[in-house]
């Protein structure tokens, strides 16, 4: 079978989902991957031509075009393997919407690196910062109170990107200690974590 070619950082969150995704489907050997760092400031080497966006991930195919975001690409590499973890409706929209939100937390957390480093310190705003902490954590209280029940079914796409989100929480943003108050949920994360494709997609720095 012809090779994928995925554009990737090792930093990224949305990357490390789909690299977990293709360890755990057992696709791993089948992609070749290729550094690409950027930013909203400048593309750098991102991909440009494949994805105009400038974003990782971006996955060329060689018998079709490019697929970028992740959830597109975590869709097509479980299609590929012959579909593990997207599970029959009704299953299926809470797997769906748990992917979204853990996406969403990311969109979050990533607007409060880069106000940080991509602002100069003088015009830094403090609210926004916040706003989006304020978001991330009402979403965690959510997680802890409604889907706890959901987390211990069977693992799904849903599952693999809330912990994915998790650590990357942990990586760029651990002042914030997201588990205060938080048991079930940091218990999960704890479980998650233990895994082997977790364990290998660890961001280096």
């Amino acid at each position: 079978m012809s090779k994928l070619t995925l554009f990737h950082s090792h930093n990224s969150p949305y990357v490390r989902k789909v690299t977990v995704l293709a360890q755990d489907l057992g696709l791993a050997d089948e992609i070749t991957h290729v550094p690409a760092a950027g930013s909203p400031l400048d593309p750098g080497t991102m991909p440009v031509a494949e994805n105009p966006l400038a974003k990782v991930p971006t996955l060329t195919r060689p018998d079709g075009g490019a697929l970028y975001d992740s959830r597109v690409i975590c869709r097509y590499l479980d299609a590929r393997a012959g579909g593990k973890f997207y599970p029959a409706p009704p299953r299926l929209w809470d797997a769906l919407t748990l992917e979204a939100t853990a996406d969403g937390i990311l969109d979050a957390g990533l607007a409060i690196v880069y106000e940080a480093r991509l602002r100069p310190e003088e015009i830094r705003f403090a609210p926004l910062v916040e706003g989006q902490w304020r978001r991330i954590a009402r979403t965690l209280d959510m997680l802890e109170e409604r889907w706890m029940a959901y987390l211990a079914g069977p693992l799904c796409i849903g599952q693999l990107s809330l912990g994915c989100a998790l650590g990357y929480l942990d990586f760029r943003l651990p002042d914030r200690d997201w588990r205060k108050g938080r048991a079930a949920l940091a218990a999960w994360q704890a479980r998650f974590a233990a895994r082997d494709s977790y364990l290998s997609t660890q961001p280096p720095a």
